[in-house]
């Protein structure tokens, strides 16, 4: 019930995308073997029932993951899709589940990829953090490709193989 109570109040803040999983992990854990010692006394059942449970937690922790980082993507390529080549704008998300850091930065066009019946386009952005006491205000660049899908623009690029993108390499 510790657990449970301690992921409840990491979620009131942002930035407890470690918690969440490995409590998420560790709770279908406890949660699986629960199940499986009013179910069977055979250890192998119990194993495959306690597998198959953290198996699920993993995937619902990686899911919830993928849609704030397409939530993010999503963001930038709104800002980014209608700006000329060499415009910069702001780019902001603020996260519906704070399991990770609200973020903020700044996009630009670098090129255009084509035009026409497929519109794409280079973008240069930042994600920048201010300073507080402990650290001075910085920020990190990526290189992305956004296209235009019907009226709205939408993130082209692979994921990147950056630290920031955790899992998702």
């Amino acid at each position: 019930m510790a657990l449970v109570a301690g992921i409840v109040a990491c979620l009131g803040l942002s930035g407890c995308n470690s918690l969440y999983g490995e409590g998420a992990v560790a709770g279908a854990g406890i949660g699986g073997a629960a199940i499986a010692g009013s179910v069977t006394n055979n250890a192998a059942v119990a194993t495959g029932i306690g597998l198959g449970a953290v198996a699920a937690a993993k995937a619902g922790v990686q899911y919830s993951q993928r849609v704030i980082h397409t939530n993010t993507q999503n963001a930038i390529a709104d800002v980014a899709g209608p700006l000329a080549v060499g415009a910069v704008a702001p780019w902001k998300i603020v996260h519906s589940m704070p399991i990770e850091d609200d973020e903020k930065g700044r996009v630009t066009v670098s090129r255009v990829i084509s035009s026409g019946a497929l519109d794409c386009k280079e973008v240069v952005f930042s994600v920048d953090r201010d300073a507080t006491q402990d650290r001075p205000a910085d920020s990190a660049f990526y290189v992305a490709s956004v296209c235009r899908d019907g009226k709205q623009w939408k993130w082209a690029s692979a994921e990147p193989a950056t630290p920031r993108w955790g899992s998702l390499q």
